[in-house]
């Protein structure tokens, strides 16, 4: 992070709650200088909860996430009106530079959540309060680290690691480390978050990370670095763990659907009147219907790409989609007018719960999913050479998808190992759409220049997005850059 984390390494409450009803509740008034604080294990639950607070602002679910992680792929593009964010476009046609804003504001993002963990771990071992808690608390600090951490390495390579809050100034300028060490210490974290973390919460702290989520990011953590053995052995666990396929693709998404069976991790978020730090999430504000009262502002559409890929008849179509002309199921006509093709259903806010100020401030964002947990437990026994058992976690996505629909999405039958992998990357690509997996997705299947080539991405670069500058700047050079920025 550099000296450019060091303005925020004191800041302790963005958004956190006294936990007095649940952990998404924010007291504004809530908030405390270091030096009073750390005292007592109700200051450990602030400090905790903060964490998650920080998980939906602006850098971490807007602008910044979207061009890093969603907008650059095939699935996504800009949106809105041509002359409007143009940045969107520098990141889309891969033509951005180091001093892009979006750039620093992604990493500031991730740094600031792992501040707020580091904080964490650095002083609740110290406090007199319940062990059990203290315990679940750390884990689930090392969860969130690593979850930024695995962020960050996707984006950008190596980054420097840090891993506890610097004590002095020579401890504010580290070096990069590298992608095999910041994927050791992601692993590190999750493993000792999984050997303690509880699988489930009582109602007023659903949403927490718990064992699940641990496991199931530890699968995907290896996905990326094509660990296929842990992959089947951590996805095999999560499949037991009693986790399912919510029956209605479409109501999955839905406010009142959040946290669902199928949910192993969930950005929480709420609309509570009156506490803009507790309404600060932007997400589907951003990508809300533009032109209507109670819409957004349209960005990060459904490319035709996109439209095509879907299988003649599938109801993920319509149910990821929003088309112009259409009326959803909960009754809103989308204008004919809009300026794009269509929206992402997957973050629409139904405009009846529209209030003044921030609209969709309530959308939980999903992060992990349990038919994400399928797909890839079916890659990693395809991989193994397992085609039985790919075959049976692929089809049941397929068939929660194809749900009554006779005649659509039949069964994947092929044992071929080329066939089926193929088979599984399409079915992530349509299962998953529009929920930022697609582009890192097809750079770790090593397909970018194939599938992103017509729009600029070149091999042996754009794997990773350039170091921002400022950050190189501040570190004296010690910081470097990415090839070929």
């Amino acid at each position: 992070m550099q000296k450019l984390g060091a303005a925020c390494l004191f800041i302790l409450i963005l958004g956190a709650s006294s936990c007095k009803d649940s952990f998404l509740d924010v007291d504004p008034q809530g908030q405390q200088v270091a030096g009073e604080f750390w005292k007592s294990e109700a200051d450990a639950t602030k400090a905790v909860n903060a964490i998650y607070a920080n998980l939906r602002t602006w850098e971490n679910v807007a602008f910044p996430a979207l061009v890093i992680e969603s907008t650059p792929a095939d699935e996504a593009d800009k949106g809105s009106t041509p002359t409007d964010a143009t940045f969107f476009n520098l990141f889309d046609q891969f033509t951005v530079g180091s001093t892009e804003g979006s750039l620093q504001s992604f990493w500031t993002g991730q740094y600031r959540n792992i501040n707020f963990c580091n904080q964490v771990l650095d002083n609740i071992p110290g406090i007199q309060m319940d062990e059990t808690l203290k315990n679940r608390y750390l884990a689930e600090a090392k969860f969130v680290r690593a979850y930024s951490y695995f962020r960050l390495v996707r984006a950008y390579g190596g980054v420097p690691l840090r891993l506890h809050v610097p004590k002095d100034n020579s401890e504010f300028n580290l070096p990069r480390s590298t992608r095999e060490e910041v994927y050791a210490q992601i692993e590190k974290d999750l493993t000792e978050a999984a050997a303690v973390l509880p699988t489930t919460y009582p109602a007023t702290d659903k949403g927490r990370a718990t064992k699940g989520a641990a496991l199931g990011m530890l699968a995907k953590v290896s996905m990326y670095q094509q660990k296929w053995s842990n992959v089947l052995n951590y996805t095999n666990q999560v499949m037991g763990m009693g986790y399912a396929l919510f029956p209605d693709f479409e109501k999955l998404f839905r406010t009142e659907n959040e946290n669902s069976v199928e949910s192993l991790f969930e950005i929480q978020a709420e609309f509570v009147p009156g506490n803009n730090d507790a309404n600060n999430s932007q997400y589907s504000q951003v990508q809300g219907v533009p032109g209507v009262p109670a819409g957004g502002w349209g960005f990060n559409t459904p490319s035709t790409s996109l439209i095509n890929a879907f299988e003649t008849g599938d109801p993920r179509r319509d149910a990821t989609i929003l088309f112009p002309g259409e009326t959803t199921p909960q009754g809103d006509k989308i204008p004919t007018t809009v300026p794009n093709i269509g929206y992402n259903q997957k973050s629409y806010v139904p405009f009846s719960r529209f209030v003044s100020g921030n609209q969709g401030a309530e959308q939980n964002i999903r992060v992990l999913r349990f038919a994400d947990i399928l797909l890839m437990n079916a890659e990693a026994a395809n991989e193994l050479g397992n085609p039985g058992q790919a075959l049976t976690s692929l089809n049941r996505v397929r068939a929660r998808a194809r749900g009554n629909a006779a005649g659509v999405l039949p069964d994947v039958t092929t044992t071929d190992k080329t066939a089926l992998r193929n088979a599984i990357w399409h079915e992530r690509h349509v299962e998953l759409a529009l929920e930022s997996d697609r582009y890192f997705d097809v750079i770790r299947q090593g397909r970018g220049a194939e599938v992103f080539g017509t729009k600029g991405w070149k091999a042996n670069k754009n794997e990773v997005w350039p170091v921002p500058q400022q950050e190189i700047d501040l570190s004296g050079s010690l910081l470097t850059q990415n090839p070929g920025y």
